[in-house]
């Protein structure tokens, strides 16, 4: 059974910085696609960025440029490098990961991590 455990949001000011991280485990980590997404007050979840196996990443048009995406696959976890945050970016962060190796709509989510940028 494929398992993420998210960690590390918090509250931050704007324009600070926040690294979230992604613990994978139930399957061979490195064969597969990882993505974030997340969650505003009173919106629908929405794509924030993602990772294929050979690293190639993509990026919303609201983060590209302030975030990154990374895999470390010798400790089956990808993270979500976020700089010049904004209190727009406020929202619950959600891991994911499809059943296929390439990207594609998740099977599997987190729990989610709650990240607040107080203006």
């Amino acid at each position: 059974q494929v398992q993420l455990v998210e960690s590390g949001g918090g509250l931050v000011q704007a324009g600070g910085s926040l690294r979230l991280s992604c613990a994978a485990s139930g399957r061979t980590f490195s064969n597969y696609a990882m993505g974030w997404f997340r969650q505003a007050p009173g919106k629908e979840r929405e794509f924030v960025a993602t990772i294929t196996r050979s690293g190639l990443k993509t990026y919303s048009d609201s983060v590209k440029g302030r975030f990154t995406i990374a895999r470390d696959n010798d400790n089956n976890t990808v993270y979500l490098q976020m700089n010049s945050l904004k209190p727009e970016d406020t929202g619950v962060y959600y891991c994911a990961t499809p059943e296929t190796t390439f990207w594609s709509k998740p099977n599997y989510w987190g729990q989610g991590t709650q990240v607040t940028v107080s203006s």
